[in-house]
């Protein structure tokens, strides 16, 4: 395979220190998503475990919707808050699966679920204000905290037992200036699924003292084994301080439609209105049209690439737990593992190695948070076959590596 000879070093020079620049423009990381990739896309006969987005085609359905509302001009703006038709439809779809009463006021329409955790962190994050945060968690929510001035406290999770988040941690973390708790589940990068003792929890501990839960749930359909899925909106008392973020990408294979959502408290929606109006304004018109027929059409299609995952899943597991100088567990949830190396190794640059030596890329754990050195995030939103050629290049290559 064909290598770039670059160095191998994740750093990047800071280039945001002048004064063109924000200070608050230095709390964003260089991705260790994008590092990886950027390497690997220098190669040749690259396997990649680091791609977030799945790997089926959207269902015929919704891209049919797609092309007729390009047809037929549906082209224009749309109400601020979002198209009407899918407003109705959310507000339906999430009220019977939920058991809870909502209406599309209760909703805002956004450019993807990065643009929905977006305007809910930026809006409330502020100076003074401590922001609670699993770690490992997705890369998103610390830098959007840290952009307006919040600041991140971290929770850690731990490998040995599947990264659960303990409430009683949580708990014990909140104080006088907590302000919110951003929670993952199903989690990038773990899989883990918090059950509903966890959500609990932390939802009536957080309504006891005032303080905002932000629950990012764009993996709830991707449950890989026969367990509910303990949504905020199931069990909040009520939406006064919780807002829960979802999408189409991952559950109907939309990423690049870019089709989100936020949904509150009617008065908490009228404010991130306002931010909304000044960021994308409108979300695209015919994606919307094409979200409309995947919350009104059949379900199959999911049910089908759950089915997948979960296949994907129990083969990883095994290849992980036959992998020397590798240990795993059981996820249950998005398509992610999170396995770990040896104590007190550097993943970022075994991870830089491997990709280097095997063509395998993957993603470090540093990219995730500060806990878990030692991990590496495995995306399994490939095929079997790619999986399995992947791994025939990993076990021989950790085989020969010494581990202090």
């Amino acid at each position: 395979m064909a290598v770039n000879p670059v160095d191998t070093d994740l750093t990047e020079l800071d280039d945001t220190r002048d004064s063109t620049w924000s200070p608050y423009l230095r709390a964003i990381p260089v991705s260790g998503i994008r590092r990886m990739v950027d390497v690997a896309s220098k190669m040749d006969d690259v396997i990649h475990l680091s791609i977030g987005q799945p790997n089926f085609p959207t269902p015929r359905h919704i891209i049919d919707a797609h092309i007729d509302a390009l047809e037929q001009g549906q082209t224009g703006y749309t109400m601020d808050a979002g198209l009407p038709e899918l407003l109705d439809a959310l507000a339906e779809y999430y009220g019977k699966r939920y058991n809870r009463t909502l209406t599309p006021e209760n909703i805002l329409v956004t450019t993807g679920a990065t643009e929905a955790m977006y305007l809910a962190l930026t809006a409330t994050s502020a100076p003074g204000r401590q922001f609670l945060v699993t770690d490992p968690t997705f890369l998103l929510y610390a830098p959007l905290i840290r952009m307006n001035g919040g600041e991140v406290k971290y929770i850690p999770t731990r490998a040995e037992n599947g990264h659960q988040l303990d409430p009683q941690e949580v708990i014990d973390a909140m104080g006088m200036r907590t302000y919110g708790i951003v929670l993952n589940s199903p989690s990038n990068p773990t899989g883990t699924v918090y059950p509903r003792e966890t959500i609990e929890t932390i939802l009536e501990e957080a309504a006891y003292r005032g303080i905002y839960v932000y629950s990012d749930e764009v993996y709830d359909h991707l449950l890989l084994d026969d367990i509910e899925f303990p949504s905020v909106l199931r069990y909040a008392p009520d939406l006064d301080n919780v807002m829960m973020v979802s999408s189409f990408s991952k559950t109907f294979s939309m990423a690049g439609l870019r089709i989100g959502w936020l949904i509150s408290s009617q008065g908490a929606i009228r404010k991130l209105r306002r931010y909304h109006m000044f960021t994308t304004t409108v979300a695209n018109t015919p994606a919307q049209w094409a979200g409309v027929a995947a919350l009104r059409g059949p379900m199959d299609c999911v049910d089908d690439m759950v089915k997948e995952y979960a296949a994907r899943r129990d083969r990883l597991v095994q290849l992980v737990g036959d992998t020397p100088n590798l240990t795993g567990y059981w996820p249950q949830g998005a398509f992610y593992m999170f396995p770990s190396l040896p104590a007190r190794t550097d993943a970022s640059k075994v991870c830089m190695r491997m990709l280097r030596e095997t063509g395998v890329c993957t993603v470090p754990g540093d990219a995730f948070g500060e806990s878990c050195l030692n991990s590496f995030r495995i995306s399994y939103s490939t095929s079997m076959d790619k999986i399995e050629e992947a791994f025939e290049r990993i076990m021989p290559w950790l085989d020969k590596q010494t581990f202090e």
